[in-house]
């Protein structure tokens, strides 16, 4: 890791869907579209900025347990847990073969192949130039893997919450049903709590308010977003505190 390029966030915390990493398929996860999510966060790594990964597995849990709707909410989130492990060590092994050493941190217990999450060790590596991949949301049912990048991105000192999406940031309704949406370039946590709108959830959004960690929405399909974004260009819609 060797840092060329001035940075505006040195440490980040990236939140990646799990249905980002499907590509064209239908469930699962696609080797070229990882591929290109990897060399993406990879040019970010080689600026020198610290990165921490949240992922989500809708992309596993969805494929396998097509209607399940009627499966208790807590064993359902257990599921999802597990299928963001699966995703996490998906994205260790892509970024370990592209030359980036990561660690996948788990909020459940399964040392055999993931380190516990702790902290202080996070912390270490981070430091270290490693990145670390948060695996498993917080390990309780009811959060959301956004929730999960919220509380992991306070704790490791986050300068700012990347949430990748599928389109350009934030829009006053789905630009893909309203073509004439507004987009926001910047647009404070009360104004997004207010208007509902529906990037992250509620909850995710008011902890980040109450921590003063600014969130940036953008498009994770534009090359090059991610170290666009660390480097404080004009990407994607900025969620602030005035």
């Amino acid at each position: 890791m060797t840092e060329q390029t001035p940075v505006k966030y040195k440490r980040v915390l990236l939140k990646l869907s799990g249905e980002s990493l499907m590509g064209p398929d239908a469930f699962g996860i696609n080797r070229e579209t990882i591929q290109s999510t990897v060399e993406d966060i990879k040019e970010a790594y080689d600026m020198g900025v610290q990165i921490g990964i949240v992922v989500g597995g809708g992309n596993i849990f969805r494929g396998v347990a097509l209607g399940s709707t009627g499966m208790e909410r807590t064993q359902g989130d257990h599921m999802g847990m597990l299928a963001t492990l699966m995703n996490a060590l998906a994205l260790q092994d892509a970024l370990r073969k592209n030359g980036v050493e990561a660690r996948v941190q788990s909020a459940l217990n399964i040392e055999r192949i993931a380190e516990s999450y702790i902290r202080g060790k996070a912390l270490r590596h981070l430091e270290k130039g490693r990145i670390v991949i948060f695996a498993a949301g917080t390990g309780n049912p009811y959060f959301t893997t956004d929730t999960t990048a919220a509380l992991r991105g306070a704790e490791i000192g986050a300068d700012i919450v990347l949430k990748a999406t599928m389109v350009d940031g934030i829009y006053s309704a789905d630009p893909k049903k309203v073509p004439d949406a507004t987009f926001y370039k910047t647009i404070t946590f009360d104004e997004v709590i207010k208007q509902d709108l529906k990037v992250m959830d509620a909850t995710a959004f008011a902890l980040c308010r109450e921590q003063n960690l600014p969130i940036k929405v953008f498009n994770i399909r534009k090359k090059g977003s991610i170290a666009r974004v660390c480097r404080g260009e004009d990407e994607g819609t900025l969620v602030y505190n005035p």
